[in-house]
């Protein structure tokens, strides 16, 4: 039946899901909300304790359930928050499955740099991945074309540049990060989001300078340490006249230097 439902219609109901699933979730009988009612007078605390019961039994089961799929490899891959090279997700061959795998793997890459910044309770919009994807589709054609061809270092280096800026652009551009789970959450604020998208779009561009490279679990990691170390001029590049040519320079010197 999904396969007949248009892909927008697919990662709306995706998103949705994820929102009643962090919903059950702070209302298990065993969190902190549910911890917090325990003195109120009877009858409302005994029908609310019976209903946190239910929401955890039901949370238990949809969990043990996720425990059940294979962990080892999703979609024909290995299940891990890394990146392909960019023009694996713009193959002229299959561009709907392009489209599926880079909405799958920044969603997870995202995930992850929140964790890794310790930044709990956040929302992730996977819908936003599905319009940088298409913008980038767009506006990047000949770049995303010359992936296949460009061998020389230097201009390799040049070239993955200015697609991973322009992927970090467009990521903080569609702000696909929320700092609350609820449908009205606002957006982070923009130095966390920007901490944690530079990285996501650095690994996406460490992952394109071998066209045939694997996906490495560490990409991630190494990019969060490498941007953290030039955050400053990253955000400046966003307040600056040029945000474009100043993240590419940046990310260019980066990539030059990196495994």
């Amino acid at each position: 039946m999904l396969r007949e439902i248009s892909e927008e219609v697919r990662v709306n109901m995706k998103d949705r899901l994820r929102q009643v699933r962090q919903a059950i979730r702070r209302h298990r009988h065993d969190s902190a909300g549910g911890r917090d009612q325990a003195g109120a007078s009877f009858p409302r605390a005994g029908i609310e304790g019976l209903l946190g019961h239910a929401v955890s039994a039901f949370d238990d089961a949809m969990t043990m359930a996720e425990t059940l799929v294979p962990r080892d490899r999703i979609g024909g891959r290995p299940a891990i928050a890394a990146p392909l090279p960019l023009g694996r997700y713009f193959s002229a061959r299959d561009p709907l499955a392009g489209e599926r795998a880079f909405r799958r793997d920044l969603y997870a890459l995202a995930k992850a740099a929140l964790a890794a910044r310790g930044i709990e309770g956040a929302r992730i919009r996977e819908t936003t991945f599905a319009a940088v994807h298409a913008a980038l589709a767009a506006e990047e054609a000949e770049a995303l074309g010359r992936l296949a061809h460009e061998s020389a270092w230097t201009e390799r280096v040049a070239l993955v540049a200015g697609l991973a800026a322009a992927l970090l652009a467009e990521l903080v551009r569609h702000d696909p990060l929320r700092a609350g789970e609820t449908a009205q959450a606002h957006p982070l604020d923009r130095p966390a989001a920007i901490g944690c998208l530079a990285p996501v779009a650095l690994a996406c561009g460490l992952a394109t300078m071998e066209s045939d490279a694997r996906p490495e679990a560490d990409l991630l990691e190494i990019a969060m340490l490498a941007t953290d170390a030039r955050m400053d001029r990253v955000l400046d590049a966003f307040s600056g006249a040029d945000p474009r040519g100043e993240l590419t320079a940046i990310l260019a010197a980066l990539l030059a230097h990196l495994p």
